[in-house]
């Protein structure tokens, strides 16, 4: 069934996960913060492979095979808030720990958690003259391979 990502996608930064596979608990999800409120844009957040050429004198086509893996250039928009200033100081540059991705909401049981092991390169206000909300730009590198389509654990 089709859905829209707006209003159902959730994004939390984890700053520690206990499990080398990348799963986090239930406790883990719960003590991290749940951005999502707060994000006006997403970039990035997907593998990318770079093909190989392979071609040969048998062919005029050049057919390709499967190279190294990276992850794309990703980052989040944030809304800056007037009064506090957590998203200055909880996703500070330097600040390592894991974005979770909950393509399909934060349901327990729900497929479609993605886990990013990431650190923040770059925590930037954007200053325009537009008329517009204040906004923050926070980038990120994603430091390991990600963990894609994973189950919403249960429990406490």
């Amino acid at each position: 069934m089709r859905f829209n990502r707006k209003g159902t996608t959730k994004i939390v930064f984890v700053p520690t996960i206990a499990d080398a596979g990348l799963i986090p608990t239930a406790a883990e999800i719960a003590d991290g913060t749940d951005w999502t409120e707060h994000i006006h844009s997403i970039d990035g957040w997907s593998l990318e492979n770079t093909p190989i050429e392979t071609p040969d004198m048998a062919s005029t086509f050049v057919p390709k095979i499967d190279g190294d893996d990276s992850a794309a250039d990703s980052s989040l928009g944030f809304y800056e808030d007037s009064v506090t200033d957590e998203v200055e100081t909880e996703l500070a540059k330097g600040t390592a720990g894991f974005v979770l991705i909950f393509s399909k909401g934060k349901t327990p049981g729900n497929k479609g958690m993605d886990i990013f092991p990431t650190k923040v390169a770059s925590n930037s206000k954007q200053y325009s003259t537009d008329n517009e909300a204040a906004k923050i730009n926070v980038q990120f590198v994603i430091t390991d391979r990600p963990v894609f389509n994973q189950t919403v654990p249960t429990g406490p």
